[in-house]
This record gives C-alpha cells, sequence and structure tokens, in this order.
C-alpha cells in the first residue's frame, strides 16, 4: 500500500471514530435528558425516607361495640302501683339523681307511715330518759329504771335510722309517691314503662336501662384459627359502619378464654374511650390489630411499591436528573407498610406519587 492510501485510510478511520463519537455522545445526553424531573413535576411530587422499624403483623377482626357492662344498671320498681308520670325516653341522656318515672304506690304510703312513727318513739323515749332522770335524782327511781330508759331510746333511734334508710331507698316524697330515679349519667338504652301502667309488687322485669358510654367496648370476635395471633396489651385499631373513615385507638386488655360452640369464635376486648359519644353501642365495627415481632427491617409505603412481572420495584430519586429502578424483596406487608430485606437502604428516598409514570419511562 503507498503513502497516499495510507494517509486516507488513517483520516477515514478518524473521522469514523470522531463520528462514533459524536453519536455516542448524543445518545447519552438524549438518554440523560430522558431522566431529568421537569420543575413542574416535582412540585407536584411526594417522597417518603427508606427507614428501619420493628417488623409487625396485622390481623382484622370484626365485632360490635358494646356499652360498659361495668357502668350498665338495670332499674327495677322497688314498689307496685299505678305509674303517674314517665319522664325519658329511650337514647335520652339523664344524670344521676335524675326522676324517671313516678308510682303512686299504697306501700310508700306504708313506709311514710312507719318512718312518722319511729320519728314519734323517740320523741316518747327521750322524755321517758329525762323523766326517768330526774326521778333517779330525786331518790324516786332506781339506776334500773335509768338504764332501761336508755334501752328504749337507742332502740327507738335504731328504728328511726331504718325507716329513714328505706324511705331514701324507696325516695319517699309527701303522700304515696314513689320516685325513680337514676343512679347513675348515661343514655337510656332500654325501657319497659308507659303512663297508666299498672305495676305489681311482684314484677321481676326491669323498667329502665342506663348505661354511662363515656367509655364503650369494641367487642372482638375471634376465630379459632386466629386465638394465637392475639394476645393482651396488642394495640387496636377500630373503626365502624357508621364512620368509617374515623380511626379510634385502644389495646387489648381482656381476652374471654370462652369458645361459643354456635361460631365457634372466642371473644377479646378494646376499651375506648368515648367522651363525644361517637360510638354508638350494637353499631358495628372493624378491628384491626397488631403485634410487634423483636426484629427490625427497612420499611417503605406499601403504595410506592410497583408489581411488574412477579416483582416488587421502586423508583429510588437522589436528583432531578438522578432517579434509578430499583427492585426489592418484601419481607412482609401490613395494609399500609412494606418490610424489605433488599433493594434498598436506610435514609433513601422514595418516590411516592407518579412513580407508576416515571417507571415506564425509565424501562423504554
Amino acid at each position: 500500500m503507498n503513502p497516499k492510501s495510507n494517509i486516507l485510510l488513517a483520516l477515514t478511520t478518524i473521522i469514523l471514530v470522531a463520528c462514533g463519537k459524536s453519536e455516542i455522545k448524543k445518545e447519552e445526553q438524549h438518554a440523560e435528558k430522558g431522566f431529568v424531573i421537569s420543575n413542574t413535576m416535582m412540585k407536584g411530587m411526594t417522597f417518603a425516607e427508606v427507614q428501619k422499624e420493628y417488623i409487625s403483623d396485622e390481623t382484622r377482626f370484626f365485632g360490635k361495640i358494646g356499652a360498659d357492662r361495668n357502668q350498665y344498671i338495670d332499674i327495677y320498681p322497688l314498689v307496685g302501683g299505678n305509674v303517674l308520670s314517665v319522664n325519658a325516653e329511650l337514647g335520652d341522656y339523664v344524670r344521676r339523681g335524675q326522676v324517671l318515672a313516678t308510682i303512686r304506690s299504697t306501700e310508700v304510703a306504708g313506709f311514710q307511715r312507719d318512718l312518722s312513727n319511729a320519728r314519734t318513739e323517740l320523741a316518747v323515749a327521750e322524755n321517758n330518759l329525762r323523766v326517768a332522770r330526774e326521778m333517779y335524782e330525786g331518790k324516786l327511781s332506781t339506776e334500773k329504771d335509768v338504764l332501761e330508759a336508755k334501752s328504749q331510746v337507742t332502740k327507738a333511734q335504731d328504728e328511726l335510722r331504718r325507716s329513714q334508710q328505706v324511705s331514701q331507698v324507696y325516695n319517699v316524697r309527701n303522700g304515696n309517691i314513689y320516685s325513680v330515679t337514676s343512679p347513675i349519667n348515661g343514655y337510656i338504652v332500654q325501657k319497659n314503662i308507659n303512663k297508666d301502667m299498672q305495676l305489681r309488687s311482684d314484677r321481676s322485669d326491669n323498667i329502665f336501662d342506663v348505661a354511662n358510654t363515656s367509655n364503650v367496648w369494641a367487642i372482638v370476635n375471634v376465630n379459632e384459627s386466629d386465638i394465637n395471633k392475639i394476645a393482651i396489651g396488642m394495640k387496636a385499631e377500630v373503626s365502624t359502619l357508621i364512620n368509617p373513615e374515623k380511626i379510634y385507638y385502644g389495646k387489648i386488655d381482656k381476652i374471654f378464654k370462652i369458645i361459643d360452640p354456635e361460631t365457634n369464635s372466642m371473644q377479646a376486648r378494646v376499651v375506648l374511650d368515648n367522651t363525644d359519644g361517637s360510638l354508638i353501642p350494637e353499631s358495628k365495627a372493624t378491628i384491626k390489630v397488631t403485634s410487634t415481632e423483636n426484629t427490625t427491617a427497612l420499611t417503605i409505603p406499601k403504595s410506592a411499591m410497583i408489581f411488574d412481572d412477579n416483582k416488587y420495584f421502586v423508583v429510588v430519586f437522589k436528583s432531578q436528573n438522578n432517579i434509578k429502578v430499583h427492585e426489592v424483596k418484601v419481607l412482609k406487608q401490613t395494609d399500609d407498610k412494606a418490610f424489605i430485606s433488599e433493594g434498598v437502604f436506610e435514609g433513601d428516598k422514595i418516590v411516592t406519587t407518579n412513580q407508576l409514570l416515571l417507571y415506564r419511562s425509565l424501562n423504554e
């Protein structure tokens, strides 16, 4: 090959290499531009930082809201008679000592008569004691007479106290009227009495039920297969059909170790604060119970993951022109979290909005 041919070959090679480098550089610039997130898109993006937390399990149960049985009072009529008035209706809020109904009763008249007689007997006994002491001082009676008079006063005082206690229990007023009052603050949750009703003195049915609902119970129905998934002290989140968006927080404080043969389920209890009255007894509830293990793992929002080709991916953000797709290995998932064993590091920033759009763009 002559010198001219060598020169031409060298020039051709240089030109081709230069063109190749130019094409590669263009491709790199094009690729780099494809990964850049615009300022406008950045304004609508949200992120979550990869954190290390204790691994937790979540189990959902169904149940209902119930009144606190320790603050649930059955009210019975202590006397028979004719119902003159009923002053409370089902669902009414009543206060302790509030009159719920009034009953005209001959039994009440008898209690009032006993109280009056006891007061009279005490006055007579006290007068006899005074006379006995005066006679003893004048040597007209013995010390035994004074002691006997004292004994009669003591008996009269005991009888008066008894009659007063009976009158207090039966809410005796002037005449023959008996008042049924509420023993606690709460809501009327049952009513079995109406005006002009005739009540028998041997009636065994209650006439009112009053429940204090400042605290209520979420009763959890636990299937036999799930009994080992619950324990006292576990955190619980409760929602109802009435307001499914509102979450009430509590802990399992009691497990009833009895299986209902009809439902093959056991019950557990979560006590909930209900000072605002938003939880209504007998309403249906969903209870999510959380248990925590002693081991930790990296966590990300479950909604940040992308499922594709039987694998899970996340979009990791470093900067507007440095975002990458990482495959992740999932240990466990809850309603809102995913526990990760591989694919990300603590402190990584994960894209949580429009991540699917970015994933598709980065894989094109």
